[in-house]
């Protein structure tokens, strides 16, 4: 591999993505970095920045074959089809794989190994497909974003209430902002990536009660969390429009969350960015900012 690998995000136009992207040329030249992404139009501002903009679409592998051409280092970020991820996590190992990448860094989910959350199943798939394909990789398992509770701060200052299925469930989640700075920090190691496992959560772990706390501090409004039963929590989600799937999803992952398949306290995110995660309370208030 050469002394300045090749470095490529695919879904650079995602949250996530761009964060990665932003996080990498902090750390290296613009011209050792591509992005990958279905629409190359939407990341006009990249390219003008000086990052090489490449077409890849998960689901079809000729694009991958022609974006991954020449990279060193690769960063697959998981499909946000949820039921579909599988088949499009294995085109891109293939094509990775042809194109004689040296690391895939994937984004997996929490403890993946042991997680009781339904979202973990097809994580554990493709680290299976990557353990198969002989292509070192590295595992990034992400436990939550705090964006993910960003939707319901409005209806929770409104009506005073969140509602959940989290129980007394410990979330140890943190920013994407965070996530980004550790995915690019192991994509410019220069340690020897292969094998490694990183199971990365938030430094300040919190339970729903905590969140709705949280909230009602920096809203300066009561809020406070009533625990659900999985079905009506689903129920609810659907009533507030929702479709059925998506609802059945978060319901499941809250269980999944009262079991504990949201909590780590190893502190490995931190250390891999060099600096405390994001809290809960500073996350709000930005939220609040807009």
């Amino acid at each position: 591999m050469s002394h300045s690998p090749r470095l490529l995000v695919t879904g650079a136009s995602g949250a996530l993505g761009r964060l990665v992207v932003e996080a990498l040329l902090e750390r290296v030249e613009p011209s050792r970095v591509v992005a990958a992404v279905r629409d190359p139009a939407k990341l006009a501002d990249l390219a003008a920045r000086g990052v090489e903009v490449r077409a890849a679409d998960y689901e079809q592998p000729a694009t991958l074959a022609a974006a991954f051409a020449g990279i060193d280092r690769l960063l697959l970020i998981s499909s946000n089809a949820v039921g579909q991820r599988l088949p499009q996590h294995a085109n891109v190992i293939a094509a990775a794989k042809d194109a004689g990448v040296g690391l895939i860094a994937y984004t997996s989910i929490l403890h993946a190994d042991r997680s009781p959350l339904g979202l973990a199943v097809e994580h554990v798939q493709t680290e299976a497909s990557l353990a198969d394909s002989g292509v070192p990789f590295a595992l990034l398992r992400n436990s939550w974003y705090l964006e993910n509770y960003f939707g319901v701060i409005a209806p929770a200052l409104e009506h005073g209430l969140v509602f959940g299925s989290a129980g007394e469930g410990r979330i140890a989640a943190a920013s994407r902002a965070d996530y980004a700075a550790a995915a690019a920090a192991v994509l410019t190691a220069t340690e020897d990536q292969g094998g490694k496992i990183y199971e990365l959560a938030g430094d300040d772990a919190f339970t729903m009660a905590e969140w709705a706390a949280t909230l009602a501090e920096v809203g300066g409004k009561p809020v406070a969390y009533r625990d659900l039963p999985q079905a009506d929590y689903a129920a609810l989600l659907v009533q507030h429009g929702l479709p059925e799937g998506f609802a059945g999803l978060l319901a499941d992952s809250d269980v999944g969350a009262s079991k504990g398949g949201l909590f780590d306290d190893g502190g490995a995110l931190a250390r891999l960015i060099g600096r405390p995660t994001t809290t809960l309370k500073a996350a709000l208030a930005a939220a609040l900012k807009g």
